[in-house]
């Protein structure tokens, strides 16, 4: 009779667990190693016919195999099959680098596949494994499950519904409602690979990382979670409260903020209205400064007239914080272009080699043979300011060598220029232009039918443009007029222009293509 109530249950899980039905795979028999009991409070060998022995153990069990210990409270070997069936405080120490713990155990010593049940935990010292089921392969050090399983890793936590756990390079691949929590961000996936000695998170399905103040969509890459460094493919997208980076691949540094994006780059100021378009562009996300290159093309949004500019370089950054100006930083930010400059509207076309904007007075500042057309206007000089409202051109400054033409319906040609010039448009279009120092002026004169009559050329201190529906309707001189009047068929040639005319129509931007194909 068993009188010890752990025989007794050891007795009737033996009997079930004798039956045929435990499967295994063939193992090589040279490769076989048999399961040594090493120690047992209690040990009972039963026969049970001629070919199958049994090994009943009871308390304090350690077993081994190879450089595998298996404890636990209690076990049944099968001596022919090499097979155990544990009980109670299960712990395989794994060449003492791997530990696997659980309440409940079927151990295969051929296959060296360990079915675990109950609290399993599996450990190699820096990450810890948990679940309710876990089949641990001792041979190859690769844990599966597929009841829901998590993963801590100093700070992060993964989750996932099944996973495969890599022991020997510390390798996991998570599959299903894949979470990574991290007490920075979080990550939601639907398929993940992760490495628990590098930090690494290798993305292969959609995936979607959030800080609380951005977000990061993607659907390839990795991310290396202790360095921060990160790489992300297959059009990944960076959101935050005031930007958006797409690319068809992202180079980025969670910690310093600094990225890199490659191919079809789109970047979105929201907040300012402004998107740029780029083939490669580098940029911060922490200090929202980004500088594109590779035919880039930035848009400035208005209401019903949006302003693109073209350039070799373009580059964008918030001001810093100016108590004294009331600058605050995160709310204005200025532009740069640099090199074949050109910029394009309904209403205002322009070119130059270098230009700058701010917020803060909402001026575009034009430098190095700077030129701007506006409907039949065309102004140019040493350097052109543009003051904008609500995003339209509003007035226009030019300092030094200042010279306007206006071209009438009729290919004639109106000049203005002085040592400076100012101006105001309405409407999209010059309302009047001031010359100021040395001005000169040569405009075409029209009687009441509009039939032209004459020419007038006329020096002054000041001298004022007065146009009307695109077309010159008054001039006005002050202080030292001199000048005379041609009529219309005895102009002679070289009174047609004034000295370093040019007129630059063909250099003009007709549309947003030209600005991509400049």
């Amino acid at each position: 009779m068993l009188r010890s109530p752990w025989l007794l249950i050891l007795w009737t899980a033996l009997v079930s667990w004798a039956q045929p039905g435990y499967s295994q795979v063939p193992a090589d028999p040279a490769q076989v190693q048999f399961v040594q009991v090493i120690r047992a409070n209690k040990f009972i060998r039963v026969k049970q016919d001629l070919s199958t022995e049994l090994n009943m153990l009871v308390g304090n069990v350690l077993m081994k195999q190879g450089n595998t210990l298996i404890q636990c409270d209690s076990a049944i070997q099968n001596i022919a099959l090499n097979q155990i069936e544990a009980f109670d405080n299960i712990h395989i120490n794994d060449n003492d680098s791997i530990h696997t713990y659980s309440n409940y155990m079927k151990y295969d010593g051929n296959t060296k596949i360990a079915q675990l049940k109950g609290k399993v935990r599996l450990t190699d010292g820096k990450g810890t494994l948990t679940t309710d089921a876990l089949d641990y392969n001792v041979g190859t050090k690769i844990g599966t499950y597929s009841t829901g399983g998590k993963v801590v890793n100093e700070k992060s936590v993964l989750t996932s519904r099944v996973g495969i756990y890599y022991a020997d390079i510390r390798e996991v691949y998570f599959q299903k409602n894949v979470s990574l929590v991290d007490p920075e961000y979080k990550m939601s996936t639907d398929t993940l690979l992760y490495n628990v000695n590098t930090e690494t998170a290798t993305f292969i399905a959609r995936t979607t990382i959030n800080d609380g103040k951005s977000k990061i969509l993607t659907r390839s890459g990795f991310y290396n979670l202790k360095k921060g460094n990160a790489q992300f493919d297959k059009r990944p997208m960076i959101i935050d409260s005031t930007q958006t980076v797409l690319a068809d691949s992202i180079v980025y540094n969670k910690k310093s903020g600094e990225g890199s994006a490659y191919r079809d780059v789109i970047y979105k100021d929201t907040i300012q209205g402004i998107s740029m378009f780029a083939g490669a562009a580098r940029f911060n996300n922490q200090t929202k400064a980004i500088v594109a290159f590779e035919r880039p093309l930035m848009a400035i949004k208005q209401n019903s007239d949006s302003l693109f500019i073209s350039a070799d370089t373009l580059f964008s950054a918030f001001l810093k914080k100016d108590s004294a100006k009331k600058i605050l930083s995160d709310t204005l930010r200025y532009y740069k272009a640099f090199f074949n400059v050109r910029i394009y509207s309904d209403s205002l076309q322009g070119k130059c080699d270098s230009l700058f904007y701010s917020s803060v007075d909402s001026t575009f500042s034009f430098y190095h043979n700077p030129v701007i057309w506006a409907q039949a206007s065309q102004i140019t000089g040493d350097t052109i300011f543009v003051v904008t409202r609500n995003k339209k051109a509003d007035k226009v400054f030019v300092i030094q060598n200042a010279f306007s033409v206006n071209r009438t319906s009729e290919a004639k040609y109106n000049q203005l220029k002085g040592n400076t010039l100012n101006g105001e448009f309405k409407d999209g279009e010059i309302d009047f232009l001031r010359a100021k120092g040395n001005g000169e002026s040569l405009y075409y004169l029209q009687d009441d039918d509009s039939a032209y009559i004459g020419m007038s050329y006329a020096m002054a201190d000041a001298i004022t443009m007065k146009f009307l529906n695109k077309e010159l309707k008054r001039v006005s001189w002050v202080n030292g007029v001199t000048g005379s009047t041609y009529p219309i068929n005895q102009i002679p040639d070289d009174k047609k222009e004034l000295r370093n005319f040019k007129w630059l129509d063909a250099e003009r931007p007709k549309s947003i293509a030209d600005l991509k194909l400049r």
